[in-house]
């Protein structure tokens, strides 16, 4: 079972960490009068009242943590979502699972493959369409699903813990006005 010690940064060092990279030079540029400019003096101003921006350092900062934790699956975030909406609807299709996760089809192929050939999923005939077939979880993928998502709930609380309960409804209602149609 993997540790459920919180590994996610402060936002200072989260900060610091992101605009402390080297800009090409390794960081070693100096001046003849003195070592370079300390990179923590870069305007961002514009950056941060975009929402892309936004939206993008949040997801890494989260999705960075989320690799961690997955690791003892085995799982990739997308990997993760398939297994999720396949436990969460018996027998969905790959046709249905590219349009809920916005997945093209030749790249669920490969993922389908790989999570069959690890026993955790299993193809059957589809119940109204013969030309289909719907995917199931075998035993092993339900408890590796329930375990997964256990951590990726605990993790969603830790990451989430600056937020009130309202802001965070709050916040997910509105990232999903932004994607959703």
């Amino acid at each position: 079972m993997p540790s459920t010690a919180t590994s996610r940064l402060s936002p200072s060092s989260r900060s610091t960490r992101s605009r402390t990279r080297p800009a090409g030079d390794g960081g070693q540029a100096a001046s003849a009068s003195g070592p370079a400019e300390a990179p923590d003096k870069v305007d961002t101003s514009f950056l941060e009242t975009l929402l892309g921006y936004n939206a993008r350092r949040t997801a890494l900062a989260v999705i960075s943590v989320f690799l961690q934790r997955m690791a003892p699956y085995d799982l990739r975030p997308v990997d993760f979502s398939v297994l999720s909406v396949i436990a969460h609807n018996p027998g969905v299709t790959s046709r249905q699972i590219c349009a809920a996760l916005d997945i093209l089809p030749p790249n669920l192929v490969g993922m389908i493959k790989s999570l069959e050939r690890r026993g955790l999923i299993e193809r059957r005939p589809h119940p109204t369409d013969r030309r289909a077939q719907g995917l199931h979880l075998t035993p092993a993928g339900h408890r590796l699903q329930k375990d997964a998502e256990a951590t990726a709930s605990a993790l969603e609380s830790e990451v989430a813990d600056r937020l009130t309960a309202t802001e965070l409804q709050t916040l997910i209602r509105l990232l999903r006005k932004v994607y959703l149609p």
